[in-house]
């Protein structure tokens, strides 16, 4: 990868930004990216926005997230930014051999396919680490070995099996949450994995495979109310039913909206208490604590939503502020495109959507000292970067045009298939 700076346009009005390559913690390591529909590209990506070379390894027709509709419409343009694409027919053996000769040059490996995939490819782990026995082969699954390890799994599959459905939705109705959660957590898990084996390959000079995968990551996540049902000694109740801890931590109608509001300390209640002229409340010696506040809700809550229910949002949010009392609107997604805090802290990338349709779409949520991490490349067409790479793998230009012509490799990126 080179070092050299590169420039880009965070916004189609704003010059270039100009880029320190070289100072991006992950610089000069190149991935392939064998990833599909987002818990691989995540995993990907996450290491593109961090100065990794993250080549996109994908059919010659594209990969199909690129088509996806529906919830899925924007998987692709959110996960493949700072990649480029390699478009190859990897059951040709033409294909496959381009393949074995960009391994050597490689220093990670990332696929999400159904267990066996890769194998039957003939570009497992076994067969790979014979090419390069540095690599870093991240497999990301639905299972780390045991007994369900070859069983296929989705997102929603194991958002059921692990109980965080239970526990985002309603009693007896499981609901999966709002967002593709575990394939994002199974990626973000996969780069702590290869991060890992990359500094155990410093001291060993062998690199290895690393699993990371979808239902141990829900585990995870839930595994604080598995410690509560224990702790408790019974089942624990969905979040919407859960048993309350501090009694002010609700959402509350305003008078233009919704917010929440979350007063978890003495200190706060009585804050609260000043900022909205409850001081009655506040100096009442059975609602000192938290304890006796939870049990005191039905005088306090009444109080409070009348209050805020008089209210505009941004007046509620200014006065809890002013108190340094947790709260937040309740916003809706896309309310995201425009939030101060967002656009100013460097963490939004203009990202090309579709065809004349830009947005500025959150990175990796991380703030380096010595370089920012920024949208470098936008996420590439099919094939957009392959020239190059195959260049310097040394097929000339005569090769090039014959894979094309034979369907092996996509068109170059702008051209028209035959």
């Amino acid at each position: 990868m080179s070092s050299q700076a590169s420039s880009v346009r965070d916004r189609p009005d704003e010059p270039p930004v100009e880029l320190p390559l070289a100072e991006l913690p992950l610089a000069g390591l190149r991935v392939l990216d064998f990833g599909h529909t987002v818990m691989g590209p995540t995993c990907g990506v996450v290491l593109a926005d961090l100065g990794a070379e993250v080549i996109r390894i994908e059919p010659p027709e594209g990969d199909r997230t690129r088509r996806l509709g529906g919830f899925g419409i924007g998987f692709f343009a959110t996960y493949n930014r700072n990649k480029t694409s390699l478009a190859l027919d990897l059951k040709d053996p033409r294909g496959k051999a381009i393949l074995e000769r960009l391994v050597p040059t490689a220093d990670v490996l990332v696929e999400n396919f159904a267990p066996g995939t890769m194998e039957r490819l003939g570009l497992g782990w076994e067969a790979l680490r014979a090419l390069n026995p540095r690599l870093v082969y991240c497999a990301l699954k639905g299972y780390l070995p045991g007994p369900y390890e070859d069983l296929p799994a989705l997102d929603e599959v194991v958002q059921m099996q692990g109980g965080l459905a239970h526990m985002t939705g309603l009693p007896g109705r499981p609901l999966r949450a709002g967002t593709s959660v575990v394939d994002i957590m199974g990626g973000v898990f996969g780069v702590v994995g290869i991060l890992a084996a990359l500094r155990q390959r410093e001291r060993s000079g062998r690199g290895q495979r690393v699993q990371a995968s979808l239902f141990e990551s829900v585990a995870f996540m839930v595994g604080q109310h598995m410690a509560a049902g224990a702790i408790a000694g019974e089942r624990v109740p969905p979040m919407t039913a859960r048993r309350i801890t501090w009694a002010i931590y609700d959402v509350f109608p305003a008078q233009d909206g919704q917010v929440f509001v979350g007063a978890t300390s003495d200190q706060h209640w009585q804050r609260l208490c000043a900022q909205f002229g409850l001081e009655a409340l506040g100096a009442d010696p059975t609602l000192a604590s938290n304890a006796q506040r939870v049990a005191g809700r039905a005088r306090i809550m009444p109080a409070l939503e009348r209050i805020f229910a008089a209210l505009p949002v941004e007046e509620v949010l200014r006065r809890c502020r002013a108190a340094r009392i947790p709260c937040a609107p309740v916003a809706h997604p896309e309310d995201l495109f425009e939030d101060p805090q967002l656009l100013s802290g460097g963490v939004m990338g203009e990202t090309r959507l579709a065809e004349g349709l830009t947005r500025p779409l959150p990175m990796t949520p991380l703030h380096f000292e010595a370089a920012p991490l920024a949208l470098r490349r936008q996420p590439p067409a099919v094939g957009e970067g392959a020239e190059a790479l195959l260049a310097s793998l040394g097929l000339d230009e005569g090769e090039r045009a014959a894979l094309r012509r034979d369907g092996v490799l996509a068109p170059a990126a702008g051209e028209a298939a035959a």
